[in-house]
């Protein structure tokens, strides 16, 4: 499962294909819906390496018992850079 840790705002603007949102500052309401499977591999991203919204998330994941959660440290910015496609739409938000 990929993940954004961003406020709402940057998730509409952009995120990365087939990412769901839960932003850093609610993962505990909303990780049981957006994370049902706690054994699922995670990975967390949010702006930039120098963002700690993923970290944050993904430390709070792993408190919440879930056993797989990685960060890309890169962000979207990494991402962008590379020339990546993007995702323009809601369909995935939480």
């Amino acid at each position: 499962m990929l993940v954004e840790a961003l406020p709402e705002k940057y998730w509409r603007d952009w995120h990365l294909p087939g990412a769901r949102h839960l932003p850093h500052d609610e993962v505990d309401t909303l990780a049981p819906k957006v994370l049902p499977d706690k054994a699922a591999e995670i990975v967390v991203y949010c702006a930039s390496r120098s963002c700690q919204n993923s970290h944050i998330a993904a430390h709070r994941l792993a408190q919440l018992g879930y056993e797989d959660v990685a960060v890309y440290s890169g962000g979207k910015q990494d991402w962008m850079q590379a020339g990546f496609p993007v995702d323009r739409s809601e369909a995935r938000a939480a």
